[in-house]
């Protein structure tokens, strides 16, 4: 009796084992995957602390908004009014859904400001770049 009791422990610790080793293997390859998607470094960084900042990914935002590209504001905009005064409470709609709704501007609004930021690194770098070798030419003359 006793030595069946210790077979169905060793099985049942195996089967457990298996199970939690594949488990975590699924984890790291979808932690992985979401670090890609990211962009990885500095940018996937700030893309995580926005997700985690509003509880919504990029991805989640454009879908409730349904916008396909970031660059068209006015779409974006257009979108988030309607789906807002739709989900009003005073005419039938959901309080949830409407939050959903602004979560979801309010996350595709720091993705624009981010981009913006980045954008302004980059131009004064090549504004420094095209003066640079005016300058040079000025210094040999």
């Amino acid at each position: 009796m006793a030595k069946y009791i210790a077979q169905i422990i060793v099985l049942g610790g195996q089967a457990i084992g298996r199970a939690f080793a594949k488990a975590l293997k699924q984890e790291i390859a979808a932690s992985q995957e979401a670090a890609k998607r990211a962009g990885g470094g500095r940018q996937g960084d700030k893309s995580a602390e926005s997700n985690l900042r509003t509880g919504m990914t990029l991805e989640e935002a454009k879908q409730i908004l349904n916008v396909e590209d970031l660059k068209s504001a006015d779409c974006i905009t257009k979108n988030y009014e309607h789906l807002f005064n739709v989900n009003e409470r005073s005419k039938g709609g959901s309080f949830y859904i409407q939050s959903k709704v602004f979560r979801a501007k309010e996350r595709l609004d720091q993705e624009l400001n981010a981009q913006q930021q980045n954008q302004k690194p980059k131009a004064e770098e090549q504004q420094a770049a095209e003066e640079a070798p005016q300058s040079r030419a000025r210094q040999r003359r």
